[in-house]
C-alpha cells in the first residue's frame, strides 16, 4: 500500500510541475499559438507518455508488486488506453472549435481557456475514475451498463455527426448567469474583473464554464470506454491524463485542418461500439488487450486515410467547376 501510495504521488507531482513549467514559465503571456509551437508541444506530451509507457514497461514489476498484470501485459493496457482516449479526446477538438468560434475568442486568450478547463478535467476524470473503479470492483454487473451506453453512444454519435452545438443554452451558463453579473467585453485574458466594487465575470469564464461542463459529458463517454481495457486504477488514471495532458497542443495543431477529417466521427464512433460490444460479452469471450489495440488503431488509421481521400476528391471537383465558368 505504502509503495501504490508513493507511486500516485510521485506521478501527480510530475503532472503538477509540467503544469506550472506549461503556464507559469512558456505561456506566462497570452499570446496567439504558432504552428510550430503547437508541434513542438505536441511532440513533448506525446514523447513523454511513451517514456512513461517504457518505464511502465522496465519496471511494473518493481513498481507495483504485487500486480497480476506482468511488465508486458501491463505496458500493453497502457499504450491500449492512451490511443482509445487521445482518439476520443479528437471529439473535444471538434467542440472546443464550436465553443470558441461561437464565443468569437481572440486566439490569443484560447490557451489560458484550454489550460485551466483541461486543468479541472483532470479532477473531474480523476474523481470518476475512482468512482468507476469502486463500482466495478463491488457490482460486477455495472460493466453491463457501460458497455451498453458506450454502444448506445457510439451508435448516436454516428447518426448525429453533425449535430450543433449552442453553448449560450448550457444549462450551467445560464444558471451561473443567475446569480454573476458578466461583462459585456473581453477584460484582457482576466476570467473576473471588479467594477465599483462589485465583481463581475467575462465572457472568458463563460467559455471556460462551457469547456468544462462539456468534458464532463465527453469523461462520461471514455471512462468507461478504458474500463474495458484493464480495471487497474492506476493505468486508467495515467493513461486518462497523458492523452488529456496534450489536448491543448493537439487542437492548436489540428483547429484548422478538422475540416478535413470527414470520416473521423465516425471511425470514432466505430471504436466506441466495439468497446462497447467487449464490455458486454466479456464473460462470454474475452478480447485479448493486443487485438483491441489493433482494431482502434486499424479504424482510426481507415477514417483518416479515407478522409484525406474524400478531402481530395471534394477539393479537385470544385477546380474542376470553377474551371468551366
Amino acid at each position: 500500500m505504502e509503495e501504490s501510495i508513493w507511486l500516485w504521488v510521485g506521478f501527480n507531482i510530475f503532472v503538477l510541475i509540467m503544469l506550472a513549467l506549461d503556464l507559469g514559465v512558456f505561456h506566462r503571456k497570452s499570446h496567439t499559438v504558432s504552428m510550430k509551437e503547437a508541434l513542438t508541444w505536441s511532440v513533448v506530451w506525446v514523447s513523454l507518455s511513451l517514456l512513461f509507457n517504457l518505464i511502465i514497461y522496465l519496471f511494473w514489476d518493481k513498481m507495483v508488486p504485487n500486480s497480476s498484470y506482468t511488465n508486458a501485459e501491463a505496458a500493453l493496457a497502457f499504450l491500449t488506453g492512451y490511443l482509445i482516449e487521445k482518439s476520443l479526446s479528437v471529439d473535444n477538438i471538434f467542440v472546443f472549435i464550436l465553443i470558441f468560434s461561437f464565443f468569437a475568442v481572440p486566439d490569443r486568450y484560447q490557451h489560458r481557456v484550454l489550460f485551466w478547463g483541461i486543468l479541472g478535467a483532470l479532477i473531474m476524470r480523476g474523481i470518476l475514475i475512482a468512482v468507476g473503479a469502486t463500482l466495478l470492483a463491488q457490482f460486477h454487473w455495472i460493466i453491463y451498463i457501460f458497455g451498453a451506453f458506450l454502444i448506445y453512444t457510439g451508435i448516436r454519435m454516428a447518426r448525429h455527426q453533425d449535430e450543433e452545438l449552442n453553448p449560450d443554452e448550457n444549462p450551467v451558463v445560464k444558471f451561473f448567469k443567475r446569480f454573476m453579473p458578466v461583462t459585456e467585453n473581453y477584460e484582457d485574458d482576466k476570467f473576473f474583473v471588479r467594477r465599483a466594487g462589485r465583481l463581475f465575470a467575462t465572457p472568458l469564464f463563460l467559455v471556460l464554464l462551457v469547456v468544462e461542463s462539456t468534458d464532463l459529458v465527453f469523461a462520461v463517454d471514455s471512462i468507461p470506454a478504458i474500463f474495458a481495457v484493464t480495471r487497474d486504477p492506476f493505468i486508467v488514471f495515467t493513461s486518462n491524463v497523458c492523452a488529456i495532458l496534450g489536448l491543448r497542443a493537439m487542437y492548436f495543431l489540428l483547429a484548422n485542418v478538422m475540416h478535413q477529417f470527414q470520416y473521423l466521427k465516425l471511425g470514432l464512433s466505430v471504436v466506441l461500439t466495439f468497446i462497447g460490444v467487449k464490455m458486454v460479452i466479456v464473460d462470454l469471450y474475452h478480447i485479448p488487450v493486443a487485438v483491441s489495440l489493433a482494431v482502434v488503431a486499424s479504424v482510426l488509421t481507415i477514417s483518416i486515410i479515407a478522409s484525406l481521400i474524400k478531402t481530395r476528391r471534394d477539393e479537385k471537383q470544385r477546380v474542376r467547376e470553377r474551371a468551366k465558368l
